[in-house]
């Protein structure tokens, strides 16, 4: 398919990205129209980002008044909305966290968070799991972990010529490996994700999650969880730390926090955020006024909307629905689920796409992956089990 915007950007891009042969230009709720005219279902949501859909005009009236009002101003001045924005969000989060720094993405917010931990303790080695993915900066590309290198930071991702921390990597859900790996050196932090998303939508499960906050507690090391993919309402609570009960001590969140607009951000416990001083973290955008007032505007819609429990009606119906056609089995939690297909994932996802839905893959050759708006309806779950349906086996 001839796409413009396409050859456009391989002129002037540095080609880095596998795309599809879509080319979306407008989008309303969870649907997607294209340059060639067809409406498309969206169950990824731009990996995750897209958490109130498309065009929600609560956000669009966010968006609207606070450029209006000031498009711009940095850290250097304090603004009511950046204050309005951090008390949502640690108020949305987790007991236990009682601040925020607030960054522009993902991996900014894991490598402000490893900052934490490292100045925190004063040590130098971190425990991440095999399947994890934390970002493609310095530190968050170290924890990062590489499947075609079991044991070492991915090598497509990190470009450095050496890590710079040390990093022990062990296998998802062997709580052995974890306990001897914190053991084995003075351990800063222990980082995971608690439903591992570019993995195929893996959750570790409460079990295992109280046993690591136990066991870093015990080494004396701090627990992190990654929430970039399954917080902001995604697992059915506000992050998946609620949704098992188990706080950590820092706790990393972007994606959807902001509705599509560029923000992150770390939630830290009092006793971490008692030893940061002026100068140890930095940004120039992160807190950006109208990253803030679409923070704040993500959460009431959210919690005014009833969201939280839409999206566990819709995973229970997604569970009880789509085990048809090629999908053998449902993994994950709330609105971040694998498929895991008889076939291989990418022949499912294309087979999607000619029905008009967009769907995801991951490092799983097997798991198409759902990352939907939160304001999904069940007709489109009705619409996708109709789908899977055709499809052979």
């Amino acid at each position: 398919m001839d796409l413009p915007a396409a050859r456009e950007e391989a002129r002037w891009l540095l080609p880095v990205y596998a795309q599809a042969a879509i080319e979306p230009v407008a989008g309303s709720g969870v649907m997607l129209r294209t340059r060639d005219g067809r409406e498309l279902l969206d169950l990824y949501g731009g990996h995750a980002v897209a958490a109130l859909g498309y065009a929600h005009p609560r956000l669009l009236a966010a968006l609207s008044r606070q450029a209006a009002e000031l498009f711009f101003q940095s850290n250097i001045v304090p603004l009511a909305v950046r204050a309005r924005a951090a008390s949502r969000l640690v108020g949305f989060g987790p007991a236990g966290l009682s601040q925020a720094f607030l960054v522009n993405s993902g991996a900014e917010a894991n490598e402000n968070a490893l900052r934490l931990a490292l100045r925190h303790t004063g040590r130098a080695h971190v425990v991440a799991l095999a399947g994890g993915f934390h970002g493609r900066t310095a530190a968050a590309a170290a924890v990062t972990h590489g499947s075609n290198s079991p044991g070492k930071a991915a090598p497509g991702w990190y470009g450095f010529p050496r890590t710079p921390f040390d990093v022990t990597f062990v296998p998802r859900g062997d709580l052995a490996a974890l306990g001897a790996a914190l053991a084995a050196a003075p351990t800063a932090a222990l980082i995971l994700e608690p439903v591992q998303g570019m993995a195929g939508a893996v959750a570790l499960g409460g079990e295992y999650l109280a046993a690591a906050r136990e066991l870093t507690r015990g080494a004396g090391a701090l627990l992190i969880f990654d929430e970039v993919q399954c917080g902001m309402g995604r697992t059915g609570q506000p992050f998946a730390a609620q949704t098992w009960g188990v706080t950590p001590d820092l706790l990393t969140t972007a994606k959807g926090l902001a509705g599509g607009f560029p923000a992150g951000a770390v939630l830290a416990a009092p006793e971490i955020a008692a030893g940061v001083r002026r100068g140890d973290l930095g940004t120039t955008f992160g807190g950006g006024p109208m990253a803030c007032a679409l923070i704040e505007e993500v959460i009431a819609t959210i919690e005014e909307e009833g969201l939280l429990a839409n999206v566990r009606s819709l995973s229970q119906r997604i569970r009880e629905t789509c085990r048809v056609g090629p999908v053998a089995a449902i993994q994950g939690e709330g609105l971040l689920l694998g498929l895991r297909t008889t076939r291989p994932a990418s022949e499912v996802q294309g087979e999607l796409l000619a029905r008009n839905i967009l769907t995801g893959t991951s490092a799983d050759p097997f798991v198409v992956r759902l990352l939907p708006p939160l304001v999904l309806a069940a007709a489109h779950v009705e619409a996708l089990a109709a789908a899977l349906q055709e499809l052979r086996p």
